[in-house]
C-alpha cells in the first residue's frame, strides 16, 4: 500500500503553525510601527507647547488628547512606511468585524498621519475626511502636492484660536 502524504497541521485561522509565526510576527511589527508613531507625535506635541495627555487603555477611538489653552482635542494617530506607486497611504478607520469604518466626528477630532520615511506629520480635522477610510499622501517635492498637502505639518490646526 502506498503512504498517503498527512495534511500539515493548521491553526484554528486556517495556517499553519509557520505561517501564524510569520502572521503574527508581521502584526507585532506594525503594533511597533504604530507605538514609535505615538511616540513621535508627542514628543513633537510637546515640543510644540502642547499639552498632551493619553488614556488608559485602548477602548478609546483616540490615541491622544492634546490642550492648548483651553482647546481640548481627541487625536487618532496613522503611520506608513510604504511608498506604493509614489504615494503614502494611511488606513484612516478602525475595523469591526473585518468592515473599515471611518472615524466620526463623535469619536475623534483629528487623525494624524505619520509618513515614517519625512518624519513628517499630517493633521487633518476629522470633519475634513468623513466617510474615507483611506488616504493618500505624496512625498515631499511631488510636482502638485497632492490634496491633503494643505495639512502637512498644519499644528496650528491644533491651537486655540486667538
Amino acid at each position: 500500500m502506498g503512504k498517503t502524504k498527512a495534511k500539515p497541521k493548521t491553526t484554528s485561522r486556517g495556517r499553519t503553525p509557520a505561517e501564524e509565526q510569520t502572521a503574527r510576527q508581521h502584526e507585532l511589527a506594525t503594533k511597533l510601527r504604530g507605538e514609535l508613531a505615538e511616540l513621535a507625535f508627542a514628543l513633537k506635541a510637546v515640543n510644540l507647547g502642547f499639552g498632551v495627555a493619553k488614556p488608559y487603555g485602548d477602548s478609546q477611538r483616540f490615541d491622544f488628547i492634546l490642550r492648548s489653552g483651553s482647546k481640548l482635542s481627541r487625536v487618532q494617530v496613522k503611520s506608513t512606511t510604504t511608498l506604493l506607486n509614489g504615494l503614502y497611504r494611511i488606513n484612516a478607520h478602525r475595523r469591526i468585524g473585518g468592515r473599515a469604518i471611518a472615524y466620526l466626528p463623535s469619536e475623534v477630532d483629528f487623525l494624524v498621519a505619520y509618513i515614517i520615511p519625512e518624519r513628517v506629520f499630517f493633521i487633518l480635522p476629522i470633519q475634513d475626511i468623513l466617510n474615507r477610510t483611506s488616504l493618500l499622501f505624496c512625498p515631499k517635492g511631488y510636482p502638485r502636492g497632492g490634496i491633503n498637502e494643505p495639512y502637512r505639518e498644519a499644528w496650528h490646526l491644533l491651537r486655540k484660536p486667538k
